[in-house]
């Protein structure tokens, strides 16, 4: 609501999923702060103007205003949120607050998470005279919305949310650009939506521009990126590099889109926005009768026997619906432009513990591997749409889960020729080994040059060559079973949402770099199997190496060597989880014992 743009073309939806009467209590309250908020953000031109990050950072901010401004501005936050906590640990809104606004009897009924009316109230509207700040400015219009959901009606998730939001937001404001920023993320450049319009207005280019996609970064990373959720050289390197080929896909938040390519539309080259569109003037209807054209909009019957879902608004169908929308967009003629500011757009929160990360890349490998072998994939559904080499940066997230299969050969099967004496590359002195040497050295140089020139520490670069083989090996393994199973019938597709609360011992620890275990997670058995398992190989190998032929068995199986001991280094964590750490967040002893046993029946495996 703070940004530097026209507050009277500014309209905030948020949509509560749960149908929460305490979200919409938080909202209100937020509301009746904005009144003192955006005034002080625009008077001292602060930044970020999320007041939770801005109070976080440092007191130096307090030289901007005198500091009794500063203190009051903070106690009526402070004040603000300690309210709001104290509703949800009581679990109800009082009588008091309730009669402050009519949207609270909504909740008189019987409602649940699941099973509730829709639910649309304009706790701001922007062309209200009376709705101003303290200093007599307009205030943006900020709307609550609950979609009506049914135990009888499938909702479609995210997408089902998002497709909601366009029809009522089409009666309330019909801005000709939709902005959608996920929960966990909060805007940190005041000027982003003037950025990003500079892309929709350029004079040349901007009529084939149908998103702007801004990365995904966070704010709570730790120095060394322990797992490897940075994704730095994924912003500035690969995002940035399809710009040359179309743009980059749609990653669900941080992301402006034209409205109407939401709805369908084709490029044409006389394409011409009209910026004089939106709802401009509601005079003649009152704030309760668009109230109820909106609940109409997003009730759960809305969409049946419509395109909604399919050639209209977010697809349905898909776990990672922003990417198959995306393509959709891109081949119906539209460009996108990928957009990387230097103070960065939006700030997020990153997973904190290892289950977080691994249950995240499972949902997207999963989501990116079911359109690769649908209608939608890109080098099918994009053929003569998109160039090839957009297709294939499209075909790059959809091959992730089948990567799991060589990855889990290199990880076992090297090592356990080797235990057994089995040769599996040239000598390390023949000329065929070359190719070998060549690509092991140069993908790890490079990669460690774009890590390195991105921002990564040499540190933070091995970390995530760490999680790159832990990725591949569980949650990349998981979402190419799971996709198989939906194939199969076997399963039906879920929305599975990342958690990003911590205890505080587990926060500790990630602050501290260590690995968060501490479940008997599935994913744990496989990843510390496989520790085990080079673990035993490398030992037995170098004294079969040491007591049958040193020169002539090193000169055979040195690339095997090789490969066990910078798996062995790689899984140092793992060890130290299993048989050194007495914290909580160690590998419990039942993985430990359950994975010992594995790595036994790996070792009794023939291999001819």
């Amino acid at each position: 609501m703070a940004y530097n743009y026209p507050a009277e073309k500014i309209s905030v939806y948020l949509s509560d999923d749960g149908g929460s009467v305490l979200t919409f209590y938080a909202l209100w309250e937020a509301s009746l702060f904005a009144k003192h908020w955006i005034p002080f953000c625009k008077r001292y031109n602060i930044e970020p103007r999320s007041p939770a990050a801005y109070f976080s950072e440092s007191d130096g901010h307090q030289d901007l205003c005198s500091p009794k401004e500063w203190s009051l501005i903070r106690e009526m936050y402070e004040d603000m949120t300690e309210r709001i906590d104290t509703a949800v640990l009581s679990g109800k809104i009082s009588e008091e607050v309730k009669a402050n606004h009519k949207g609270f009897h909504e909740w008189d009924q019987e409602n649940t998470s699941k099973n509730h009316q829709p639910i649309v109230q304009i706790l701001i509207e922007g062309k209200d005279k009376n709705a101003n700040d303290d200093e007599g400015n307009v205030l943006p219009t900020l709307v609550y919305m609950a979609r009506e959901k049914r135990p009888q009606h499938h909702h479609n998730f995210k997408a089902g949310a998002m497709n909601a939001l366009i029809r009522v937001s089409s009666v309330i404001s019909n801005s000709p650009i939709i902005m959608n920023v996920d929960c966990d993320m909060y805007s940190n450049n005041c000027d982003t939506i003037r950025d990003a319009l500079c892309f929709f207005l350029d004079e040349e280019m901007g009529h084939k521009i149908g998103f702007v996609q801004f990365p995904q970064n966070y704010n709570n990373l730790t120095k060394n990126n322990i797992y490897g959720n940075s994704h730095q050289v994924t912003n500035q390197v690969l995002m940035g590099g399809m710009d040359s080929v179309g743009g980059p896909m749609y990653v669900g938040t941080g992301c402006f889109h034209r409205r109407e390519i939401l709805c369908g539309r084709r490029f044409t080259e006389d394409y011409k926005e009209d910026w004089n569109g939106g709802i401009k003037d509601k005079t003649q209807e009152s704030i309760v009768e668009i109230e109820e054209k909106a609940k109409s909009l997003a009730a759960s019957t809305y969409e049946h026997d419509t395109q909604w879902g399919d050639e209209i608004g977010i697809k349905y169908g898909y776990p990672a619906e922003d990417i198959v929308t995306g393509l959709g967009i891109h081949c119906r003629g539209w460009k996108s432009v990928h957009s990387n500011p230097p103070r960065p757009a939006f700030l997020g929160v990153a997973p904190t513990t290892l289950a977080q990360t691994l249950l995240q890349h499972k949902r997207w490998s999963e989501g990116s591997f079911s359109i690769f072998l649908s209608k939608y994939c890109p080098f099918m559904f994009g053929h003569g749409k998109i160039k090839l080499r957009h297709q294939m940066g499209y075909s790059i997230y959809g091959l992730w889960a089948p990567n799991s299969i060589p990855t889990l050969y290199y990880v076992i099967i090297p090592s356990l020729a080797l235990l057994k004496g089995i040769s599996l590359f040239p000598e390390i002195t023949s000329p065929w080994m070359s190719p070998f040497i060549y690509v092991l050295c140069v993908k790890n140089m490079y990669s460690l040059y774009e890590a390195l020139s991105c921002g990564d520490t040499l540190k933070g670069w091995w970390n995530e060559q760490r999680m790159w083989m832990v990725r591949r090996i569980t949650s990349y393994l998981y979402g190419l079973t799971d996709t198989v199973r939906k194939l199969l019938g076997l399963s039906k597709m879920t929305f599975a949402v990342t958690s990003k609360v911590s205890e505080e011992s587990e926060s500790k620890r990630y602050e501290q770099e260590i690995m968060e275990f501490g479940s008997s997670a599935p994913e744990y058995v496989i990843i510390a199997t496989v520790a085990l398992l080079n673990l035993n190989c490398l030992v037995v190998g170098l004294c079969q190496i040491m007591t049958g032929g040193w020169n002539i068995l090193l000169n055979v199986f040195s690339p095997q060597l090789i490969l066990c001991g910078m798996l062995v280094i790689t899984n140092i964590p793992f060890y130290e989880a299993m048989f050194v750490r007495k914290d909580k967040g160690r590998i419990p002893f039942s993985v430990t014992l359950a994975s010992i046993g594995f790595a036994i029946l790996a070792l009794l495996v023939p291999i001819v």
